[in-house]
Order: C-alpha cells, then structure tokens, then sequence
C-alpha cells in the first residue's frame, strides 16, 4: 500500500450505525406534506413554528395547502430561548386540537420545541417534577415507548435537522421551576421521523438570517472531515454537501437569486448532515466547540461566532496536524492549490467575507480580552472537543491565542 494520507485512511476501522429520518428533496416539496403524512401513517398535524414563520404567508401558505385536511392546528409561539415553558404551552395546543403528530417549520428552535413537545406527549409525570429534574441534571428523562412522530421543514441552513438532539432552557416566569436553567436532551428517538427539505422554503428566510445561518450548518461540513470519528460514508456526504454549499453561498452572497443557488444550499445542508448526529457520538468538533465557548455566556450570535472564529481555528488547527487538508480544499474547490491548508482558510475566509458576517470578535456581542482564558476554558471543557483529530492536544493558551488572532 502507498505511503499516502489516502492509505491511512483506508486502513482505519469503522464501526457506523445509523438510522437517519426519511429525507423528501424538491423545490416546492412542502406542498406536498399531506403525502408525507400519509407515508408515516399520521392524520392531524399541529405545526411548531415562531411568529415570524407563523406571519409569512410564502412559507405557511405551502405548509397549509401541502397538509390540506391534515392540519389540525398550528403553534407559532417558538423563540431561540427554545423554553420548556413553550414546550408545555405547545402540549397544550396539541391536545386541543386533537393532534397525532407535529409538523416543526422553521429553524433550529422550532425543531427544538418539538422534540420538547414530543417527549413530554409521553410521559405522564407532573411539570414541576420535570422541571426539578431539569434544573438538577440538565435534561429531560426520555419515556419508554414511542414518542409523537415529526416531520421537519426546515428554512433555514443551521444544519439541524438530522439530529437526536435538542436544546432547552427553563425559567420561573414560563414554567415550574425555582431558578433559570440551560441543558439539552439526546436520544435516536429523536431523530424527526421524516424531513422536507424545500428550496423555496429556504428562499423566503431574510438573508441576515439565512447567511448567519450558513455558517453553523458550512461549519459542520468542514469539522466533520476532519473529526477524529470521521467514516468513508460521512466523507462522502460532507464533501459533497461543501462542494455545493460553497457554489451556493458564493453565488447567493454575491446577489445570484436564481432557483440553482437554494436548490444547491438546500441539498448541500442536507447532506453535510448525514450521519453527524448518531447514538454513539458526533462527528462535531473544534468549530463547534469554539461557538459554544463564545456563545454559552455572551449574547453574540452562533453564526456570527462561527463566521469570526472558523479561519483562525483552521489555522491553528492546520499549524498542528494535517486536518485533511487536501480532502477539505477538493471538497471547498480549492484542491488545485500549492498550499491546501492556507487555500482552506481564505476560501473559508472568502465565504464569510461575501455572506457579510463579522469577521472580528471585537465587532460583536461577545467577550472582551479579559475574558478569553475564561472563554478558553469553556472552549476546552465541552464535549465536542473530543473530536478533535487525535494528534491535537490544544492547552488553554492554544485556544486564548486563537482567540487573540480573531480579536
């Protein structure tokens, strides 16, 4: 065998197990939830959404002819709080409306809420208990049995609509708990049991939106090649999903609105999913790690942290260890490149750049200098950083100096 990087990657062992949601693809596609429904076996649909979903006729119109008689209700009551609160006020409506499965249109948040709803549809245990146990752990226990099925729409492109994961957070103002907390469930039975991915669904998000958007879902493209559980089958897919997101946001970013743009975003963020979220880990990483140490204290935006980070982090990473760099320019159109590791960084900085994201953290919402050991330690201590490629072995000053780069 060559003495090559292909070569020990072909000679690494595997183990993948999946069992993804029933992925629908066309532009126009959400017209036709009502066959989807029928597909899954369900009958009355409560759709999740926030208020500005709920207010825009271009996406909820297709929704409301796609479910025709199937729609039983709808809840447009998500924030990016993602509150257990309006999880219960979601329950609420659903028994109200005579329900059998939930229909989340929107982004991430939305989604959330859902898998929220869903799992408290199961259980028969009293809210303030579960929100005891959510201020004491973290998370919500997952009942035995079948959880209310969910179909995701999504029209955004944060990438997370393939997952079995879910954020929350509680507060006494909305829900039965003594003091404000933040945490998150994880379980396969959270994987939407279908999803509809729609182009034009994603071409009526704002651009402010979709483009911070972009980078949180461009970004798990990126870590995925180079996680230190990455497989044949996600090099695949994320490959291909970088290779089309990068033509479609370079093209979108650069004011082209033709139909290809979303249909290449649309299919991109589909598979730049595909097999990152499993029940024995994720391939997310350093990037992500990074989002959250910047975003779990400060008000500044995931994709604005994504967006202002991922070029420095690259650097540092590349500085490091290989990072597949040659397999990350082919996948972002640079594979030509002398120096693949400097190519990826400013094709990563030419997408952030065109998108008109923040490029510096001091043009954000985030941390002062002060607090970058601080923010370095919460970079260090979450649990994506297991990821990272094995050779890496970041120390609070690696992170405090990529910080200092992107200041």
């Amino acid at each position: 065998m060559p003495d090559t990087p292909l070569a020990a990657d072909l000679d690494a062992p595997f183990r993948f197990e999946y069992d993804p949601a029933t992925l629908r693809y066309g532009p126009d596609a959400a017209r036709s939830l009502d066959t989807e429904l029928d597909a899954q076996g369900d009958d009355r649909a409560l759709v999740v959404c926030g208020a500005t979903v709920g207010e825009t006729p271009a996406v909820m119109d297709s929704v409301r002819e796609g479910l025709s008689d199937r729609l039983a209700g709808v809840f447009a009551e998500t924030t990016p709080a993602k509150r257990l609160g309006t999880a219960y006020d979601g329950l609420e409506r659903f028994r109200e409306v005579d329900a059998d499965c939930l229909v989340a249109v929107g982004g991430g948040s939305s989604l959330d809420v859902a898998k929220i709803i869903s799992i408290l549809a199961a259980t028969d245990r009293d809210p303030a208990a579960v929100g005891r146990e959510f201020v004491d752990t973290g998370t919500v226990a997952i009942p035995d049995g079948d959880l209310l099925p969910i179909i995701a729409v999504p029209t955004t492109l944060a990438g997370a609509d393939l997952s079995i994961v879910a954020g929350v957070t509680a507060d006494p103002d909305t829900c039965p708990v003594d003091e404000p907390a933040s945490g998150g469930v994880s379980d396969p039975k959270l994987m939407p049991a279908a999803i509809c991915y729609d182009p034009q669904m994603v071409a009526t998000t704002p651009w402010s939106i979709l483009a911070a958007s972009a980078m949180n879902g461009f970004n798990k493209g990126i870590e995925t090649l180079y996680a230190a559980n990455a497989t044949p089958i996600t090099d695949a897919t994320a490959a291909r999903g970088l290779e089309l997101l990068t033509e479609g946001l370079l093209a979108v970013g650069g004011g082209d609105d033709d139909p290809w743009v979303y249909q290449a975003l649309t299919q991109g963020i589909m598979l730049v999913q595909y097999g990152i979220s499993r029940a024995d880990g994720t391939t997310l990483s350093l990037l992500h790690a990074f989002g959250h140490g910047l975003t779990r204290t400060y008000e500044v935006q995931q994709g604005a942290a994504h967006g202002v980070i991922a070029p420095h982090a690259l650097s540092y990473l590349f500085e490091q260890t290989d990072g597949r760099q040659s397999l990350l320019a082919d996948a972002l159109g640079v594979g030509s490149a002398a120096d693949p590791a400097a190519a990826v960084v400013d094709r990563v900085s030419e997408v952030v750049t065109t998108l008109g994201l923040p490029t510096r953290l001091r043009d954000v919402d985030g941390p002062d200098r002060e607090a970058f050991p601080e923010v370095a330690d919460a970079v260090l201590e979450d649990a994506f950083m297991a990821n990272v490629p094995s050779e890496l072995e970041p120390t609070r000053k690696d992170i405090v100096s990529v910080l200092e780069s992107a200041w």
